[in-house]
C-alpha cells in the first residue's frame, strides 16, 4: 500500500471546508480546489484509520464518467470541471498533496439536495419499503425482496446534512419546497438520465449499479451543473452481474464494489464489548479490512474503466 493521506494541509490556498472525504481550498473567486483524501466515511461517520489510494482512485473514477456523461460524451448536462490543471494553483511543495487526487472547480451555489436514483431495492431503501411498501413517497409494487431490481429506476432524493449528521430521506414534494417546482424536475430528470446512461454501460463491464447519488449547483449564470463527485463507490452501490443471480436468490447482499463492506464490519463491530451505535469515535478499523477495501475499489474502477 501506498502512503495515505487523512487529510491535506495546504497553506497557499484559503481552506473552505473539509468534507466527509473532500478537502476545498478557495483558488480565487470563482474556483475551488477539491482535494480527495483517503479518509472514509460510514454511517456518516469518518472512521479514524484511511484507505490508502483512495482519493486518487475516487478522481480517476469521476473524471472517467465526466468525461463520459458530460459535454465531452453524452452531453446530458453541464459539469463543475474547469479543465485546468489542479497542480498548477499550489506552491511545488504542496504538489504531492494535490497530484491525481484534486478537481480544480468551478465555485458553484450547491443545491441543499441529494438526488438519489435507484434501480434496485437496497440498503435504507430496502428497510423502508419492508416498513411502507414505498421509498420516500415512491410507491413500489408488493412482493419485491432484498436486492429486487425495481421496474424503472425511481428518484429518491435526501437533504444534505452537515459533516456528522445523518441524510434525511425526503420525498420529491418536499424537494420542490426548498428548491422549487422547476429545479426540482430538472434535477429529477437529469439525474434518471445520468443513472440509466452510466448503469446500461456498467452493464458492458458486468457491473450493476444498484444505486447512485448526484449532487448539482447553480453557476453565477444560474446554469444547473453537475458537481462534487460522481458515480464511485463512495457515491454509487456497485455489484458484480456474475454473483447477482446467486445472491439475489439466497435472499442475501450481493458482494459490493464499495464502502458497503466496511459497513458489513461495523454492523458487527462493538465498543466496549457492546455494538457501535453509529455515532462518532468510530470503532478502529482492522488493518484487514482496510486492506479489503481498498481491493474492492481498485476492482470497481478495473472493471468499469478497463
Amino acid at each position: 500500500m501506498t502512503a495515505a493521506l487523512h487529510t491535506s494541509m495546504l497553506t497557499s490556498l484559503p481552506l473552505l471546508a473539509r468534507g466527509k472525504v473532500r478537502d476545498n481550498y478557495a483558488v480565487g473567486a470563482d474556483r475551488i480546489l477539491m482535494v480527495a483524501s483517503d479518509r472514509l466515511s460510514a454511517f456518516d461517520v469518518i472512521m479514524g484509520e484511511p484507505i490508502p489510494g483512495k482519493g486518487a482512485l475516487l478522481t480517476q473514477m469521476a473524471l472517467f464518467w465526466f468525461d463520459k456523461l458530460g459535454p465531452k460524451g453524452q452531453n446530458i448536462c453541464p459539469i463543475h470541471l474547469t479543465g485546468d490543471f489542479p497542480e498548477s494553483v499550489v506552491t511545488p511543495a504542496e504538489v504531492p498533496q494535490v497530484l491525481g487526487r484534486s478537481m480544480l472547480v468551478k465555485r458553484l451555489k450547491p443545491l441543499p439536495v441529494e438526488a438519489v436514483v435507484r434501480g434496485y431495492l437496497a440498503g435504507s431503501g430496502w428497510k423502508e419499503y419492508q416498513a411502507n411498501s414505498a421509498v420516500c413517497g415512491v410507491k413500489l409494487p408488493p412482493g419485491l425482496q432484498n436486492a429486487s431490481k425495481l421496474p424503472e429506476p425511481i428518484y429518491t432524493p435526501a437533504a444534505k446534512a452537515a459533516v456528522g449528521d445523518h441524510d434525511e430521506n425526503i420525498t420529491f414534494e418536499q424537494t420542490v419546497g426548498m428548491i422549487g417546482l422547476d429545479l426540482a424536475t430538472r434535477i429529477c430528470d437529469i439525474s434518471i438520465r445520468l443513472y440509466l446512461a452510466a448503469s446500461e454501460f456498467a452493464l458492458t463491464k458486468g457491473v450493476i449499479i444498484a444505486d447512485t447519488k448526484f449532487e448539482f449547483g447553480l453557476d453565477a449564470d444560474g446554469t444547473l451543473t453537475l458537481m462534487d463527485e460522481v458515480l464511485t463507490p463512495d457515491s454509487s452501490r456497485f455489484w458484480p452481474l456474475e454473483s447477482y443471480p446467486q445472491s439475489f436468490n439466497s435472499g442475501s447482499n450481493p458482494p459490493s464494489y464499495d464502502k458497503q463492506f466496511v459497513r458489513d464490519w461495523l454492523e458487527q463491530a462493538l465498543v466496549d464489548g457492546k455494538p457501535w451505535n453509529k455515532t462518532p469515535p468510530a470503532p478502529r478499523v482492522p488493518t484487514a479490512v482496510i486492506a479489503k477495501t481498498a481491493a474492492k475499489y481498485q476492482e470497481a474502477l478495473l472493471r468499469l474503466t478497463a
